[in-house]
């Protein structure tokens, strides 16, 4: 099992924290957000890690090199401008490989046990799922939501109770077939596309998770790090 750490945003509302920091090496609990990926991953026994960056993406490598600290293998996928989420992932794909792969967003905090998610998601996809997401309530800032979830575990457009989509999800190597490497696209319109198409599973994860997208909501995770006993 690979996992993608998707880290070529510019964080453009996080500046100026992100104007000489990557947002992904911005620290919370004392360490930089993409370290907890790391971290958790390693400890889920996925040892082979891709990267992609943009933005100063210099600093991210030089920070986390080859990942053995971790105890992982770090591959880097460098883009000359950000390519967003489909985009960046597309052109990872000859480092990701063709079994299905693990996707995370560098800005989010999670404590999701991604041993067992990732067991949950090889099942679906077994079952014939391209994608299986892990999906939150929703926060303050998206009321509205993304997804529906129906009583089979798929995802749905619309419908009375939507969740969020939390970052984090799962992938058969052919959700991306039709994205051409170095394409800027976002992942949204690959997933509306599946999801009409009954191709996508999901979860509903109820526990901690933080969309690190303002000084102020990394100031209310790092404070709650620092005072609370998480999972890592």
């Amino acid at each position: 099992m690979k996992a993608m750490i998707l880290a070529a945003g510019r964080g453009e509302r996080m500046r100026p924290l992100t104007d000489h920091t990557p947002k992904p090496l911005l620290c919370v609990g004392g360490k930089p957000l993409i370290v907890w990926h790391i971290e958790k991953l390693a400890a889920a026994g996925v040892r082979e890690l891709v990267i992609n960056h943009a933005h100063l993406g210099a600093l991210i490598e030089e920070s986390l090199r080859d990942g053995q600290r971790w105890g992982v293998h770090i591959d880097y996928s460098a883009e000359a401008e950000a390519l967003e989420t489909a985009g960046g992932i597309a052109t990872a794909q000859p480092l990701l490989g063709d079994a299905p792969f693990l996707v995370i967003s560098g800005d989010v905090w999670c404590a999701l046990d991604y041993a067992r998610f990732i067991a949950r998601g090889l099942a679906r996809i077994t079952q014939g799922a391209h994608a299986h997401l892990a999906m939150v309530s929703n926060p303050a800032h998206h009321s509205g939501g993304d997804f529906g979830l129906d009583a089979d575990g798929r995802l749905i457009i619309g419908g009375d109770s939507r969740l969020t989509y939390s970052g984090i999800g799962m992938f058969r190597s052919e959700f991306f077939a039709g994205v051409a490497p170095q394409q800027k696209l976002a992942l949204r319109p690959l997933l509306d596309a599946a999801i009409a198409a009954r191709r996508v599973s999901g979860e509903h994860y109820s526990g901690r998770w933080t969309d690190v997208g303002t000084p102020e909501r990394l100031a209310e995770l790092d404070a709650a790090l620092k005072s609370i006993p998480l999972p890592t």
